[in-house]
């Protein structure tokens, strides 16, 4: 099963071995893996991608499993909507478990919004693109299971989930002992994510999590460090490419020495204070920091270009239809 399988339907350079049982794939700008049970001989999706990831899964597990191409479960890193785009089809569609961390509940529920991203972190045009990122609830209904309290996977034997709180309040990670693989989520990364051009790059570079979307800096940093405790072997991430090997233990070793520098933003609405959330969803956001005539000026642009070019696709769409 660990054998990939060609197929004229996904390109073989869209998705990616991490290591024995587990691949990945990369949709525009953000990561969803797929893991192998060999002693069930069934598999099960982690994150659901953005909402054009619905085609590829199907595709790269069509490549990887067949015929055995449903997930026993679906688990879940966090509910932002880049790892939950194509969730509500593709679990509707399989009728299978999705798996979550309780204080994830709310925005998978439909009863609360995550708290505005912050565009104003600064690195680069992602974080004033931010705004325009969905941070609304969606709806998982009855398919929502609670994740083992005992730390275990379903579907999942040797896995276990730790909680990685900070980018957000239900964040959770993977991880395998045995060979130290380690699916960090947005807990940490690997690029650069507030660069557009990082992330085209695919440059790796061991980070802290997003930092437009991370509404708590201190949980941010605890989560970070007991990561980089478990002295992994791999570590793939939400966003970049896997790391391993010397690169990997020098980037760990500097991170968590130098999380202010290298992960905390100068400044932004919840350095200084982080947003208040429970099993209700938000309690409390901090007041938004009114930032200089300049940085509202690069927003405006920012927003400005991306609606152009939003407009300019669909013009063109239009006129390829006629």
């Amino acid at each position: 099963m660990d054998q990939k399988i060609s197929n004229k339907n996904t390109k073989q350079s869209d998705w990616f071995a991490v290591a024995p049982g587990v691949w990945g794939m990369k949709d525009i700008f953000v990561n969803i893996y797929m893991i192998h049970n060999p002693s069930t001989n069934q598999w099960v999706l982690i994150d659901a991608g953005l909402k054009t990831s619905a085609p590829p899964i199907r595709n790269m597990a069509a490549n990887l499993f067949s015929p055995q191409i449903i997930p026993s479960a679906i688990i879940l890193t966090h509910g932002h909507f880049d790892h939950v785009g194509s969730l509500i089809e593709l679990a509707n569609e399989w009728q299978v478990p999705v798996y979550a961390h309780p204080l994830e509940a709310p925005y998978l529920t439909g009863k609360s919004s995550y708290p505005p991203p912050d565009p104003f972190v600064g690195g680069g045009i992602m974080p004033l693109l931010s705004v325009l990122f969905p941070r609304d609830p969606i709806n998982v209904g009855a398919l929502l299971r609670e994740l083992p309290i005992d730390g275990s996977v379903p579907g999942l034997t040797e896995w276990k989930w730790m909680h990685t709180p900070g980018h957000a309040p239900g964040h959770i990670s993977l991880y395998r002992q045995r060979d130290g693989v380690l699916l960090s989520g947005d807990a940490i990364i690997t690029t650069n994510q507030q660069s557009a051009f990082a992330i085209m790059k695919q440059k790796k570079v061991l980070s802290g999590p997003p930092k437009y979307f991370t509404t708590d800096w201190g949980a941010a940093r605890a989560s970070a460090s007991k990561l980089i405790a478990l002295e992994p072997e791999v570590i793939a991430a939400g966003h970049g490419k896997p790391m391993r090997g010397i690169q990997l233990r020098q980037s760990m070793l500097e991170l968590l020495n130098n999380f202010q520098r290298i992960a905390v933003p100068h400044g932004g609405r919840y350095v200084e204070e982080p947003a208040e959330m429970d099993e209700r969803g938000v309690q409390y956001v901090p007041p938004f920091i009114i930032p200089d005539r300049t940085a509202l000026t690069l927003v405006g642009l920012a927003v400005g270009i991306t609606l152009g070019v939003l407009l300019f696709r669909g013009k063109r769409k239009k006129h390829s239809v006629k």
